[in-house]
């Protein structure tokens, strides 16, 4: 390994540990032979670290006593109220845009509560209550109640042919709990984790947080190239590949049948997990989306995160995490660290609707209303030289911009005018993805969407004609 990248590495874990207030002002840090034979790097490595640390006022020398935090080098809790502090030392762009109250709400990938069975559950409380008279006075199993991974195992088992068993499933507070705790088990710092490029913005934040460097897989209308995904594996030996296969966001993108079997078996042959992330399943417009990558996994490479928040209850935030039995045993113990267990109210009136009959007519009418929407938004957007594939399903439309319309431009005009929408490059772990946008056309309602897209179409033509 040349020696930049390793400075770059050292330097970071510096920088961040600074940031964090691991060493407080004027407090000495470690010596520069000490945290080499820490970290296992060379000495003259970690000096050039600290110079540059040096240089940006984030330390400072004493003679013959060592390097010391400088003051202000680190964030005081009071930064934290700051949205933009906050995002940038956990990396979370995306909920910086979302904390700007807005109007017309296009950065959303969540859908329309008005769209949700509220009126379901609040008739229906009294009767979740009676049949689990003390489940407030109650934990739930550090894995999940067991009533309802039994109703999703055999769910999974029927429609997909997973062949799971109670025990094979983890109950999360949303997938991205999910997400995190795998990252946990399976990546250390400088681990190399397969990403999409564009991906899922709280997935790059979570494998960044843990350390890993992350390597693109451009994600097409028909797929991957399985040959860049065969090499990448080969060459780079990464740890996961994470994947949303079915209806992609930020794209709406779906991977064909075809690669997913291949894509299983390339995961087998050079020992990688496929992270498989799969929250928008059933949510289609026309023919159903072809079976989870899990279900042709025989050798317990693909580790598969079912959410069911966006679509029947985010209060809830209930998801499920399948994986094999050598690796349960991890998550488990992971899980109890991170919050001993999904409260199991939430579970239980999950499982009330999960097992009533009124959920599928529920997804039917939510099909419906979505695709209409999108109709809506496709329909005010026809009239641009904007670029898109239209998805069959999913929350977003994946949107490429004409060179003469700056993307920055546009988010900061629009955010004036209380618009928003998702930059490109907040998807991209390369950030590279300038000209792209995502809108997402399922939280608010049609008129609104009508009224938005044509204030921001007018807002375009303005700063393409300044």
């Amino acid at each position: 390994m040349d020696k930049e990248p390793v400075f770059q590495k050292v330097y970071e874990y510096l920088d961040n540990r600074i940031k964090r207030g691991d060493w407080k002002e004027h407090e000495k840090i470690p010596s520069v032979r000490k945290l080499g034979e820490e970290l296992g790097v060379h000495r003259l490595t970690v000096l050039k670290a600290y110079q540059r640390l040096k240089e940006q006022h984030k330390l400072y020398v004493k003679d013959k006593s060592g390097y010391f935090v400088h003051p202000g080098a680190s964030y005081s809790f009071s930064d934290m109220d700051d949205p933009i502090v906050t995002s940038f030392i956990y990396k979370s762009h995306l909920s910086e845009i979302h904390r700007i109250p807005v109007k017309y709400q296009f950065s959303y990938s969540l859908i329309d509560p008005n769209l949700l069975p509220n009126h379901y559950f609040s008739e229906h409380m009294k009767e979740v209550f009676d049949l689990n008279p003390k489940v407030l006075s109650t934990y739930s199993t550090i894995q999940g109640d067991n009533d309802v991974r039994e109703a999703l195992a055999q769910y999974f088992n029927k429609k997909y042919q997973f062949h799971l068993a109670a025990d094979d499933l983890l109950i999360t507070s949303g997938s991205q709990q999910a997400i995190d705790i795998l990252s946990r088990i399976f990546i250390q710092r400088g681990d190399v984790v397969l990403m999409e490029r564009p991906t899922y913005s709280a997935a790059i934040d979570i494998f960044r947080q843990q350390g890993a460097k992350i390597v693109t897989i451009d994600i097409h209308p028909y797929g991957y190239d399985l040959n860049q995904v065969e090499a990448f594996m080969k060459n780079y030996k990464p740890r996961i590949f994470y994947m949303n296969p079915t209806f992609h966001n930020p794209t709406g993108y779906t991977v064909p049948t075809n690669q997913r079997k291949e894509l299983v078996d390339l995961a087998e042959k050079y020992k990688c997990f496929l992270l498989e992330d799969d929250p928008f399943n059933d949510i289609y417009f026309h023919d159903l989306p072809p079976k989870p990558l899990f279900s042709y996994d025989t050798s317990g490479y693909v580790l598969y995160i079912r959410s069911f928040s966006k679509y029947i209850a985010p209060g809830l935030r209930i998801a499920v995490l399948c994986t094999r039995p050598s690796i349960m045993k991890h998550v488990i113990t992971v899980k109890s660290l991170t919050d001993n267990g999904t409260p199991l109210l939430n579970q239980k009136m999950f499982l009330h609707y999960f097992s009533s009959a009124r959920l599928q007519q529920h997804i039917e009418k939510l099909r419906i209303a979505l695709h209409i929407r999108k109709e809506i938004m496709e329909e005010e957007l026809a009239t641009t030289n904007w670029n898109w594939i239209s998805p069959n399903g999913g929350l977003n439309l994946w949107i490429q911009l004409p060179d003469t319309l700056e993307m920055e431009t546009l988010l900061a005009t629009s955010l004036d005018h209380s618009i928003s929408f998702v930059p490109g490059s907040i998807c991209d772990p390369t950030k590279d993805t300038k000209s792209w946008i995502r809108l997402s056309y399922s939280y608010i309602k049609e008129q609104m969407i009508r009224e938005g897209i044509q204030k921001l179409l007018v807002l375009s033509n303005q700063i393409e004609n300044r």
